[in-house]
């Protein structure tokens, strides 16, 4: 009776035999494409640049469609292509919910808000589709862990953001815009920290940032030497930008990170001497390169961010007098838009509310508010799951920076930059199996301990 019950028995799997697995279709050359294409839109292409080619996405006059990013489109194009190259549309989201769950919630959850803000006739439709479901598809496209997709995403990373250093300095140099951040076409003339291909300088700030610290604990793939000067490069770039929190969390974490790896590289009591004779001269040199540069005024557009914000440390305290003039219902469900908007202008806070848990509360309610980030924290935890350890930095310094800004409580593509750094930089060590034993198909070292990689090997050479 009891067999019964239970149900019909599953076959038992001869020694030596795996039982089949769902079936799975290997992503097709269209798909790593797209994929490719469109993550190098994403990192690549500006509202500025988008401007000058008829594309008006920062503004607020125009198509309603133009104000959604063109890498958007093409997620959205490569899902449906891959769902249907898949052989089952529905059997193809069924299988990336599976393997991304709290991914497809946070895509569910958003589009449902979505409609709610369409419905309300409140501002942000455009930043819940570049700010979430675009992120989230990508997730779920880069589920089925194609390594030739990842080896061209890391490129692409490693590419686009060089040349952004490069047009940064550019930039700096002659104080001239290439792509100048645009609103509705006008230019902010008097700003003149550089935009390169990000657009705005805080986003700059930001994705460079991320990136620095991507490189200090992730980047497996590229050469130690190679590493170090890619930070340099950035860390140079990061100042043309002229983003305080982003310069000051970039120098705090990566500085304690690489005190802390270099201590531990120091107790096993095993160093490279070229690797230790490299930092003891750039130790020497770098205060004189950092006193030239600023003899030359390389720093003063950075310093004067910090003597003169243009308000942004009073922003930051008067957005919280707003909610001293608003009821409970107004808190829950979002105020009156025309009465919120009257009250920043009162209270001097037209550039924005430098925060995105107050400006989702204050534009779209408590309720909207606890949504949206129950998702985001889920998925969030999900990305660094797919991660190695060293993700925990680049993670700690996006959350610091976030609330440094408006940045995700409005129309933003930095989220989906920041989840493409880290799961192509952070992808995990593949495991091959060697006569039973699991064996790492590549090392688990950090910056620092590349630079023992050499004495090891010949160790072991002469160990065998």
């Amino acid at each position: 009776m009891a067999s019964i019950l239970a149900g019909p028995a599953r076959p038992v799997p001869a020694p030596g035999y795996a039982m089949a697995g769902p079936r799975t279709v290997p992503v097709d050359t269209l798909t790593r494409l797209g994929i490719t294409v469109a993550v190098l839109l994403l990192f690549s292409i500006s509202g500025g640049m988008l401007w000058l080619a008829g594309y008006n996405y920062d503004g607020l006059q125009g198509s309603p469609l133009s104000k959604i990013h063109p890498s958007t489109y093409l997620f959205v194009l490569v899902f449906v292509w891959r769902s249907c190259t898949f052989g089952n549309p529905i059997g193809y989201v069924v299988h990336v919910t599976n393997k991304r769950p709290a991914t497809m919630l946070m895509a569910v959850i958003s589009t449902v808000l979505l409609f709610v803000v369409i419905l309300r006739q409140r501002p942000g439709m455009a930043g819940m589709i570049d700010t979430f479901v675009a992120p989230a598809l990508l997730v779920l496209l880069l589920s089925e862990d194609d390594e030739k997709t990842f080896a061209r995403l890391q490129l692409v990373i490693h590419v686009v953001m060089t040349v952004n250093a490069l047009l940064a300095l550019f930039e700096f140099g002659t104080k001239h815009l290439v792509f100048p951040y645009r609103f509705d076409g006008a230019v902010f003339v008097n700003d003149l920290r550089s935009t390169a291909l990000q657009g705005h300088p805080l986003s700059n700030a930001m994705v460079t940032s991320i990136y620095v610290l991507s490189l200090l604990s992730g980047s497996r793939s590229l050469s130690t030497p190679l590493r170090l000067a890619l930070v340099g490069l950035q860390f140079c770039a990061l100042v043309t930008f002229g983003g305080r929190s982003g310069m000051v969390l970039t120098i705090l974490l990566g500085g304690a990170y690489m005190l802390i790896q270099g201590l531990a590289q120091l107790s096993t009591g095993r160093v490279n001497l070229l690797g230790a004779a490299l930092v003891i001269m750039l130790a020497a040199l770098l205060p004189l390169a950092i006193a030239l540069a600023g003899y030359y005024g390389f720093f003063d557009a950075l310093l004067e961010r910090f003597v003169s914000d243009s308000g942004s440390a009073n922003a930051r305290v008067e957005m919280f007098d707003l909610f001293r003039h608003l009821e409970l219902r107004d808190l829950i469900v979002g105020p009156d838009v025309d009465l919120l908007d009257s009250m920043r202008r009162i209270s001097g806070l037209e550039q924005g509310i430098e925060n995105p848990i107050l400006r989702l509360t204050l534009y779209q309610g408590a309720f909207f508010t606890l949504l949206i980030f129950f998702g985001f924290a889920l998925f969030m935890h999900e990305v660094a799951r797919r991660c190695h350890t060293g993700i925990w930095l680049p993670m700690l310094g996006w959350l610091i920076l976030l609330n440094t800004s408006e940045s995700i409580a409005s129309k933003t593509t930095l989220m989906a930059k920041f989840v493409v750094i880290a799961l192509a930089l952070y992808r995990p060590a593949q495991t091959m199996v060697v006569k039973g034993r699991g064996r790492s198909a590549s090392g688990t070292r950090g910056l620092c301990g590349n630079l023992t990689s050499f004495r090891s090997k010949q160790h072991q050479r002469h160990r065998d």
